[in-house]
């Protein structure tokens, strides 16, 4: 049996590579086996219950305050034994992180086939969103099969002259993803620690919020917390919830800037059910997240980016989200206009990232260049 090796090491990673795991486990006709770096490890480990899926290795590369050039060398040479040792037929990573770059490239120097789930995604510009846009630039240039998800992502990636027998449009997993997250929460909803538990029950309005980008920190996230302080004030009867990141350029300013603020909740990073749960609850989604950005139309939601560009401008098109970069004005004007109007806030033409069946056709496609042992 031709064997498939899941390469990954983040929460967004294993959400959107999770439905085609299970897709092929399904199916039976090629082996999947999960190799996880553990670029964060916790929010990693999440995921991987939620869906049941046990890596089959663990390189357990993640470090405190780890640098970029610590983990990458660190990533290359792990994975690079670890193919040695596996040698499998096929490579999946999805997105643009540390980890699929140099699992890539280690695919490269093996001769191993790569493919590339959620593939042609640009800002073209290198700083923004930093390091993924150099990540998935890179990744393109070595992979060998490119699941776009949408055909804008398919027009970058011929515009930058890759073949297009290799580019396969079959939306985003992220959607598939969702779809089974919304079955499990809809069956049981999970406790959300650190909130009253009125407010995930009642109607009353709720702006959720994450941010983690590293463009941002510094004044970009003195700015977002000034934001969110002056909504909190202007808006009382408003829930503010805030699941913050880990990163410690991240939690200090907004723990300092926020944690005494009554309408505030600062909670824990969720675990992806619960986050779910909280974009269901949602009447606004402030985020600077990727996909955020994907799943809150799919649910009905408006978004506000926090970026001053998006790889991801469907939405934008759409008219489901909208880029207010981190200015305090930009930010507090774009809130208070969805939370004054909601008319405003009403999404048509549900979700340009797919129709919950992606995951399908890439197993197909895996088959088809694997050759189908049926």
């Amino acid at each position: 049996m031709k064997k498939i090796s899941f390469i990954f090491g983040t929460r967004p990673e294993a959400v959107k590579l999770a439905p085609i795991i299970l897709a092929l486990r399904e199916e039976g006709t090629l082996q999947a086996h999960v190799c996880v770096t553990a670029q964060h490890r916790q929010m990693l480990d999440q995921v991987l219950r939620v869906f049941g899926i046990v890596p089959d290795v663990d390189l357990d590369l993640m470090r405190p305050n780890q640098t970029l050039g610590e983990l990458t060398s660190r990533a290359i040479a792990a994975v690079d034994g670890y193919l040695a040792d596996y040698q499998p037929d096929m490579i999946l990573v999805q997105g643009d992180t540390t980890t699929v770059f140099c699992a890539s490239l280690c695919g490269f120097y093996r001769r191993v086939p790569v493919g590339h789930v959620e593939a042609g995604l640009r800002t073209w510009n290198k700083w923004a969103p930093f390091p993924e846009e150099i990540n998935r630039v890179l990744t393109t240039r070595v992979a060998d099969y490119h699941f776009a998800p949408t055909a804008w992502s398919r027009d970058n990636l011929l515009r930058e002259q890759v073949p297009s027998d290799s580019i396969y449009v079959t939306g985003n997993t992220v959607i598939d993803a969702l779809l089974l997250a919304v079955e499990k929460i809809r069956r049981s909803r999970p406790a959300i620690a650190g909130l009253p538990p009125e407010l995930l029950e009642n109607d009353t309005p709720m702006v959720l919020i994450t941010g983690h980008r590293r463009e941002s920190f510094g004044e970009g996230f003195e700015s977002i917390c000034r934001a969110i302080a002056t909504l909190a004030q202007r808006y009382p009867a408003v829930s503010f919830v805030y699941p913050v990141h880990m990163n410690p350029n991240v939690r200090e300013p907004v723990y300092r800037s926020l944690g005494k603020i009554a309408n505030v909740h600062l909670i824990e990073p969720q675990e992806y059910l619960p986050f779910v749960a909280l974009m269901e609850r949602a009447t606004v989604i402030l985020t600077d997240s990727g996909g955020v950005q994907e799943e809150a139309p799919a649910l009905g939601k408006p978004v506000l980016v926090m970026r001053q560009t998006t790889e991801r401008p469907e939405a934008v098109e759409s008219g489901a989200a909208k880029l207010v970069g981190t200015d305090t004005n930009r930010i507090v004007e774009a809130v208070s206009s969805l939370l004054d109007k909601p008319a405003q806030r009403r999404i048509a033409g549900g979700s340009p990232y797919g129709d919950g069946h992606a995951a399908q056709r890439i197993v197909e496609v895996c088959k088809k260049v694997l050759g189908d042992p049926r």
